[in-house]
């Protein structure tokens, strides 16, 4: 079976919600990259997200929802502070976990995306909803990335480029301070307005593991060529891209900006392109080694592990 791109009109999402409310899967933009979506408390529904995109069972998934209010009737105890933190980054990309029960937490977030926003609504579900590409591979921002590496999906909801470009930063709130679980698209300068001190993370638990938050294997976000992060770049051949802000233009280069809201959005759109291109290898650029460019360096750095 070949999936389709749908546009999401009225007759769209009513098709998107059915499928949802029998038990099927659906992808859809967000204003990070486009989801994976399924009922998030089917267990049916949730083993098929991890069968189409070949998951290990270790690793979770974030469940979005339309409010706030959605959020705390999913949730055991709602700190004080998420209540601050969701009045200010809700709808967007900012993910929290929670204590669910006694044993086990929840990761959720609101998205921003008027599609995301409108699909939630109509299906009725809180939607368990990963980045709708195989597992390790470069996040999708488009619709056509989605069916480019799950062709099986049945419907792919098209709402255009993601704005932001990569995934939500992972906070929890389970601890004291919060704890940084994934840097993503929302900095830590505007989360500590809220939050004060932030504990950041280390290395993670290892692969095999259980983890709190998608985002913290150590080879993920990755293309098809090998990736290799370099300070200079000097003269490549056909066979090698390269990504980079201070490289000359020309065939198989990607020159992103040098402002890291506009290099993450176009950070994964511009790997797929080099991938597409048929190149063996890609020189990526190491961005500076700055706050702001946090969740950048962290996709970079899984891309080209090996």
């Amino acid at each position: 079976m070949t999936g389709r791109i749908v546009v999401p009109d009225e007759a769209g999402l009513r098709e998107a919600a059915d499928l949802l409310r029998a038990g099927s899967v659906v992808a859809f933009p967000t204003e990070t990259v486009y989801g994976l979506g399924a009922d998030a408390f089917s267990e049916k529904a949730v083993a098929e997200i991890y069968r189409l995109k070949n998951r290990p069972s270790w690793n979770p998934l974030i469940v979005h929802v339309p409010s706030a209010e959605a959020a705390r009737s999913l949730v055991m105890e709602w700190p004080a502070v998420a209540g601050e933190l969701a009045a200010r980054f809700w709808p967007g990309p900012l993910t929290m976990v929670f204590q669910r029960t006694d044993t086990a937490t929840l990761a959720v977030r609101v998205p921003a995306h008027p599609v995301a926003l409108r699909l939630l609504v109509a299906c009725g579900l809180p939607l368990a909803a990963p980045s709708a590409n195989r597992s390790e591979s470069i996040s999708p921002t488009t619709a056509e990335h989605v069916l480019r590496s799950l062709p099986d999906v049945p419907l792919v909801l098209d709402g255009g480029p993601s704005s932001w470009g990569i995934e939500s930063t992972v906070l929890d709130l389970t601890t004291d301070p919060p704890t940084l679980l994934r840097p993503g698209a929302l900095g830590l300068r505007a989360i500590r307005e809220v939050t004060g001190r932030i504990a950041l993370p280390g290395d993670g638990p290892a692969d095999g593991t259980a983890r709190p938050s998608p985002g913290m294997s150590r080879r993920h976000y990755a293309p098809r060529a090998r990736v290799i992060l370099t300070r200079e770049v000097g003269e490549v051949d056909d066979e090698t891209g390269v990504l980079g802000f201070s490289t000359e233009t020309g065939k198989n280069r990607e020159l992103l900006s040098a402002d890291p809201r506009e290099y993450a959005a176009d950070l994964y759109a511009a790997l797929h392109r080099l991938d597409d291109a048929g190149v063996a290898t890609i020189l990526v650029q190491e961005p500076p080694d700055t706050e702001d460019w946090l969740a950048i360096r962290d996709r970079l750095k899984r891309a080209a592990a090996v």
